[in-house]
């Protein structure tokens, strides 16, 4: 059975709707990463006290989030392909929503092609998003790492 959830402007929604809207945002969030070195990835968050967590570093605010992704591309030629999974949506009690997934991060320094191998990465992720004039965006977005392996994600030391 599909429950009815509340939207930002007060209306009503399909729970499926939600689901779409916000896989679509993590789609489209993924693809700047993957396809764009990240170079707007920022713009996926809200202007005010969001927050990016991957293991035990935390990117507070829109700057730190486009200086984070601008290290990363600093570093050279990197391929990736962030693939989430098992995507589902549910409106949280002060009208936000919550989406949790799951991550298989493929991921190697160099150009393609390049060998196959298991993903780098395996993780849980909750993602907190707002409507802002009618757009979700992220207000938090958290990776759990619950398996790593071969090539080490990229993080500042």
């Amino acid at each position: 059975m599909t429950k009815i959830c509340i939207t930002g402007d007060g209306g009503t929604a399909d729970v499926l709707a939600l689901d779409a809207a916000l896989t679509r945002l993590s789609a489209d969030y993924w693809n700047d990463v993957d396809h764009n070195a990240g170079r707007n990835a920022h713009e996926y968050f809200t202007e005010q006290d969001s927050s990016y967590q991957i293991q035990d570093q935390i990117f507070a605010g829109r700057e730190a989030i486009k200086q984070f992704y601008a290290w990363r591309a600093g570093r050279g030629e990197r391929v990736a392909r962030h693939c989430f999974v098992n995507a589902r949506a549910v409106v949280t009690e002060d009208g936000a929503a919550k989406m949790t997934s799951i991550l298989l991060l493929y991921a190697a320094d160099g150009r393609p092609i390049l060998p196959t191998a298991a993903p780098i990465q395996i993780a849980d992720v909750e993602d907190i998003c707002v409507l802002v004039n009618g757009i979700w965006r992220y207000k938090s977005k958290r990776l759990t790492t619950l398996f790593a392996g071969g090539v080490p994600i990229t993080l500042p030391s």
